[in-house]
C-alpha cells in the first residue's frame, strides 16, 4: 500500500530556541508557527506519492517463517553432522576469500565441491534470499509473468531466484511456469531444486516445472524464453574476464536477445558494486535503444546520471545501487555471519527490470503532467545545513539532491509535483538539481 508522504512530517522534532530564555507565551507562539508551517507544507505536497523499495510489510508471514528457518530446510535436504556444523563458520570464511581477494585461486567448478557448496547455500544463498525476496516483494506486478510462460534463469546456482520468486510473489504460484535453469554446476542446481521443492511442499500449490541445463552463459536451450532472470551472474562473468564491461556488454546483450521471445521481460539482480552496476547501466542503454522499457528502478528512460563509468577503477562517478538494514534479518543467519567473522549491517544490490513497449506506453500515459518529477533515492542519508537531511536521487532531470526533514530510505520512489520545475536551483558541489520536500 502506498504510504502518505505527509505522515513522515508528523514526528518532526521541535525546534530549539537559540537562547533558551523565551517566555511561555513566546514558546507557545513558536509552536503554533511551526504547526502552521507543517500544515502548509502538507497541503502543498498532497500530490507527492512515496513508495518503498524494501518494505518488509509486503513479505507474507509464511515467507518470513521460511526465511527465518532456512537453515533447518537445508539441513533436511543436505544434513551436516555436529563436527561439520562446527567447521561451517571457517568454511564460509574460506569461501569468502575465494570469492573476493583470492578469486584467482578459485576453480571454475567450485560449486561442485561438497564443502564449498554446503558453505555457499548456508551463507550466501540464505543472504541472497533475504535481499532478493525483499526486492521482489516490492516491485510492480508488471515486472513478472502474468500467464503461463517459458522462463530462463541464467547462472541459477542453487535456484535462488526461483525460490525467491515463489516466496515473495504468491500470485505467481498459480501459474504453470516452466523454468530452464542454466548453470555449470549440476550439483548446485540439484541441491537447489531439492530446497525449492521442500519449500513448495509446505504449501498446497503445484511446483513450477524445473528443467536443469548444465552449461555456461550461451549454452543453447530448447525454447525461447518469455521471462529471463539472473542473480550475480554478470558479477561472476566480470570476475573471470580482464575485459571492461564496455567491451563485454555487447556480447551479453546479443546472447540475451538470442534466448528471448520478441516480447520477453528481463530481471537482473547484481551485487551493489561499481563494476556490476556499470554492466547493468550499459545493458539498460542497449535495451532502450532496442525499443524496450526500463520499469525499475529507473524513473525515466533518459541518460543514466549514475552510470558508474570507470567507478570500478577508482573514479568518483556514482553508480546505481540500493541498500537496506539487516536488523530484521533472520537471527540465526546474523549469528552465523558473526561466527564466520562476516557480519552484515546492510544488504546491498543493483538491479534492472526490463519490459516490452506495451508497458512503456501505459507508464508514459500515467505521467503526462510536466510539473511532476519522478525520483528514485540512490543514496543513504547525510546531513545538510539547516537541520535538513540529504539524499541523492535519480530523476529525468539528472541527478537530484533531495532536502527534507522526513525519514527517507535508499530505494524510495517519489512523484513530486513542482510548480516551476525548469527553475530548480543546483547544488554547487555535485551539480544536482535541488528538490526540497
Amino acid at each position: 500500500m502506498t504510504e502518505k508522504f505527509y505522515q513522515n512530517f508528523i514526528d518532526h522534532k521541535k525546534t530549539k530556541t537559540n537562547k533558551g530564555n523565551k517566555t511561555k507565551k513566546t514558546i507557545k507562539h513558536d509552536k503554533n508557527t511551526f504547526k502552521n508551517s507543517v500544515e502548509k507544507k502538507i497541503a502543498d505536497m498532497s500530490e507527492i506519492k512515496h513508495i518503498s523499495l524494501f518494505s518488509a510489510k509486503n513479505i507474507t508471514k509464511d515467507a518470513v517463517n521460511i526465511l527465518n528457518n532456512f537453515d533447518e530446510i537445508i539441513q533436511g535436504v543436505n544434513p551436516l553432522n555436529s563436527r561439520q556444523l562446527q567447521q561451517l563458520p571457517d568454511n564460509i570464511r574460506n569461501l569468502s576469500h575465494l570469492l573476493t581477494d583470492n578469486r584467482s585461486e578459485r576453480r571454475l567448478g567450485y560449486m561442485n565441491d561438497n564443502v564449498q557448496l554446503s558453505a555457499y547455500i548456508r551463507y550466501y544463498t540464505w543472504w541472497n534470499l533475504v535481499r532478493i525476496t525483499r526486492l521482489f516483494a516490492n516491485l510492480p506486478e508488471t515486472c513478472f509473468p502474468s500467464k503461463d510462460e517459458i522462463c530462463l534463469d541464467i547462472g541459477s546456482g542453487p535456484l535462488t531466484v526461483i525460490t525467491a520468486l515463489w516466496l515473495s510473489r504468491p500470485e505467481l504460484r498459480k501459474l504453470r511456469l516452466t523454468w530452464y535453469c542454466l548453470d555449470i554446476s549440476a550439483n548446485s542446481m540439484a541441491l537447489g531444486e531439492d530446497i525449492y521443492l521442500s519449500i513448495v511442499a509446505k504449501s498446497e500449490e503445484e511446483p513450477w516445472r524445473i528443467i536443469r541445463v548444465k552449461g555456461s552463459f550461451g549454452t543453447e536451450i530448447r525454447q525461447k524464453a518469455d521471462f529471463i532472470t539472473s542473480a550475480n551472474m554478470f558479477n561472476e562473468l566480470n570476475q573471470s574476464s580482464e575485459m571492461p564491461p564496455e567491451y563485454q556488454t555487447k556480447k551479453y546483450f546479443t546472447q540475451l536477445k538470442a534466448y528471448s521471445t520478441p516480447h520477453a521481460k528481463f530481471l537482473f539482480i547484481e551485487p551493489g558494486i561499481p563494476k556490476s552496476a556499470r554492466t547493468l547501466s550499459l545493458l539498460r542503454d542497449r535495451f532502450i535503444s532496442n525499443g524496450k522499457f526500463i520499469l525499475a528502478p529507473c524513473p525515466h528512460q533518459g541518460e543514466c546520471p549514475m552510470n558508474g563509468f570507470k567507478a570500478y577503477t577508482g573514479s568518483k562517478n556514482k553508480w546505481c545501487n540500493f541498500a537496506f538494514s539487516t536488523e530484521d534479518a533472520p537471527p540465526r543467519l546474523l549469528k552465523l555471519s558473526e561466527n564466520a567473522k562476516l557480519p552484515k549491517e546492510r544488504a546491498t544490490l543493483s538491479f534492472i527490470s526490463i519490459v516490452d513497449s506495451e508497458v512503456s506506453t501505459q507508464n508514459q500515459n500515467r505521467n503526462k503532467d510536466k510539473s511532476e518529477i519522478k525520483c528514485r533515492v540512490t543514496s543513504d542519508t547525510f546531513k545538510l545545513p539547516g537541520n535538513f537531511t540529504g539524499h541523492y536521487a535519480c530523476t529525468e532531470r539528472g541527478l537530484a539532491l533531495l532536502k527534507s526533514h522526513a525519514k527517507i530510505n535508499s530505494g524510495d520512489a517519489f512523484c513530486v509535483k513542482i510548480k516551476t520545475p525548469d527553475s530548480l536551483p543546483k547544488d554547487e558541489k555535485s551539480g544536482a538539481v535541488i528538490i526540497e520536500l
